[in-house]
């Protein structure tokens, strides 16, 4: 169960990283309040998964789940650039979570 909490956690973080747009710098109410409380739920999220597996190895997979999601997000939504370099680093990244996905206990 913690590995499904903490893949749970890492979407949340890409949504309320994505909802952080959508509130103007806090500006805007009603995205302002659903940005936080997604926040709320995927630290919520991420602290069921650390009941059962080390915490350096499950805020890592959260930060990068977020991070890949967020770019790539930024990508589709956003029209930012999908350079090559970008690429690259979202799959170093990716590289990284599954190594450590491979080498965790719990």
């Amino acid at each position: 169960m913690p590995w499904f909490w903490l893949i749970i956690a890492g979407l949340l973080e890409i949504a309320w990283a994505v909802g952080l747009k959508y509130t103007d710098g806090f500006a805007r109410l009603w995205p302002g309040v659903a940005t936080v409380l997604l926040m709320l739920a995927s630290f919520w999220c991420l602290a069921q998964a650390v009941k059962g597996l080390p915490l350096g190895t499950s805020y890592a997979i959260w930060t990068g789940i977020g991070a890949v999601g967020t770019a790539i997000a930024g990508i589709v939504l956003f029209k930012e650039p999908a350079t090559a370099a970008r690429l690259a680093c979202m799959v170093l990244i990716v590289a990284g979570i599954a190594g450590l996905k491979l080498t965790a206990s719990g």
